[in-house]
């Protein structure tokens, strides 16, 4: 991904915070891979690729939305509670800040790592208050890829989180990586089907610890 082609505009805040209310599913074969506890993903395949572009819908009980946003934004305590973390940081480079993360992978395979920009802001939507944040790859050269590790080069992500009129938060999450190299078809499967639950659960976990904690 260019640098001069990473940018969010208004309108990509405003479709992710749209989401939440009513989900753009219609007009392409989005098609339901999960139900479960509380959790819905769509899968959509992506034609240039031949992979799959994801779109996750759930409530996690008992975790503000402020609260998850921060903790979602949080690079520092997310190495404590995610365990496929091996390197996570910002950076500086050319007044704009950059993130770093490196993830593991089972053996035989080799990790994979991101560079990409992140912004989070706080929109308005018919009187609640969505908390949302958007990621996109981008390359600078002071992170070039290193050896044995496979570099992600396409990786997209949008979160848009509300009040679920309780305690907890009603969450949309859009996700599509392309992770290069040779990935069994098992593991990509695996990952969508539970790895994004896991994810969710684990944060839910992170913010229930975070709120005793305080």
């Amino acid at each position: 991904m260019d640098r001069a082609a990473v940018g969010f505009s208004e309108e990509q805040f405003r479709e992710a915070c749209a989401e939440l209310q009513q989900p753009a599913l219609a007009g392409a074969n989005w098609q339901l891979l999960v139900d479960t506890l509380g959790i819905s993903i769509y899968r959509l395949l992506d034609q240039q690729s031949g992979l799959y572009e994801y779109k996750v819908f759930g409530v996690l009980e008992d975790c503000p939305p402020a609260l998850l946003a921060d903790i979602y934004m949080d690079l520092d305590y997310r190495k404590k509670w995610d365990q496929y973390v091996k390197e996570l940081y910002e950076k500086e480079c050319d007044g704009e800040t950059v993130v770093y993360w490196e993830v593991k992978y089972p053996f035989p395979m080799s990790n994979r790592d991101y560079v990409y920009v992140r912004q989070r802001r706080e929109l308005e939507l018919e009187g609640q208050k969505v908390y949302v944040i958007l990621a996109q790859s981008t390359s600078v050269p002071q992170l070039a890829e290193k050896s044995g590790v496979i570099r992600v080069k396409r990786y997209k992500q949008s979160l848009a989180i509300e009040s679920d009129g309780k305690k907890g938060s009603k969450v949309f999450m859009y996700y599509f990586d392309n992770p290069g190299g040779q990935i069994p078809s098992w593991l990509i499967n695996w990952a969508a089907k539970n790895g994004v639950p896991n994810f969710l659960k684990d944060m839910a976990k992170a913010c229930h610890n975070y709120l005793k904690k305080t």
